[in-house]
């Protein structure tokens, strides 16, 4: 999907291709959903102004992740998308009011350490060229793609205690292709039919992709599943290579693998600390 949305970035809008991504996701979602009888009930919901908040965050997202991969190596911005579970821990003491302890602030401080060494070389915007800024400025937007997405699972967690799961993601995508038409008139362009084709396939893609997560989260709890998120920088690099001719830099190895670290630490924690409450829950039954 992020391969095909990379094609067409140098002419294409990137609020327009939250429009075609959005939209056409709801190709595959719609049948799903009609399928497994869950279509009336999600497309009925007393919650609008939490789907639409919801959505507005996530359109953010998607246009600034849209942006930064049009700037960016795809492994340079794959590595910087995976802030987004540290912002995610900032946002939970300051949203949730969760207690993190000291190993939890331990990783996010490392994790931003990896993130200051990939954006490394383009920090010395005194001495940097065109190409080095735009790479600059992409990084800012991969970075407030993070930052929205972390929010984006903050309201989502708020969301599941109302609503179901076929009900957000259903509401997601048809708000999102709603407020992703407020971006016409900073300057839509007609696609080509190969650009056409890609876009829509960018939805498709897409939602079978949101239908594949939401089925493996049916079967797996959330520990087990979001390490496999990190998969995704080996598919960058591939896809990098072959398609765009990029090779990752060694700042962006030791960066994101820094960050992959100490997101995983979380993730194991957090893991670790599950387990443990619900032995002391077995306990004092």
């Amino acid at each position: 999907m992020i391969s095909c949305i990379k094609e067409v970035s140098d002419r294409i809008p990137a609020g327009e291709s939250v429009f075609f991504r959005s939209l056409f996701a709801l190709v595959p979602l719609l049948p799903f959903m009609i399928y497994r009888g869950e279509f009336w009930s999600s497309i009925r919901t007393k919650h609008y102004f939490s789907h639409w908040g919801r959505g507005f965050v996530g359109v953010l997202s998607m246009a600034t992740w849209f942006m930064a991969i049009g700037m960016l190596p795809l492994p340079e911005a794959f590595a910087l998308g995976y802030a987004s579970p540290l912002i995610a821990v900032v946002l939970a003491v300051v949203m949730l009011g969760e207690t993190v302890r000291f190993f939890r602030w331990a990783c996010v401080i490392v994790g931003f350490a990896g993130i200051v060494i990939i954006v490394w070389p383009g920090l010395t915007l005194l001495q940097a060229g065109e190409l080095e800024i735009t790479q600059m400025i992409g990084a800012i937007c991969a970075l407030a793609s993070s930052a929205f997405a972390a929010l984006a699972v903050i309201l989502v967690r708020r969301l599941l205690t109302i609503e179901s799961s076929s009900a957000i993601v259903l509401h997601f995508s048809i708000n999102s292709s709603l407020l992703a038409l407020l971006t016409m008139p900073l300057g839509w362009v007609w696609p080509t039919p190969w650009e056409g084709g890609l876009l829509v396939l960018s939805g498709i893609l897409g939602g079978v992709g949101q239908i594949l997560l939401t089925e493996s989260y049916r079967h797996a709890d959330t520990s087990t599943i979001a390490p496999f998120d990190y998969v995704s920088m080996l598919w960058g690099i591939l896809f990098g290579y072959l398609f765009f001719d990029e090779i990752p830099t060694l700042y962006v190895i030791i960066g994101s693998a820094i960050v992959i670290l100490a997101g995983m630490a979380i993730i194991i924690r957090e893991q670790q600390l599950a387990r443990l409450e619900r032995t002391a829950m077995r306990s004092a039954r």
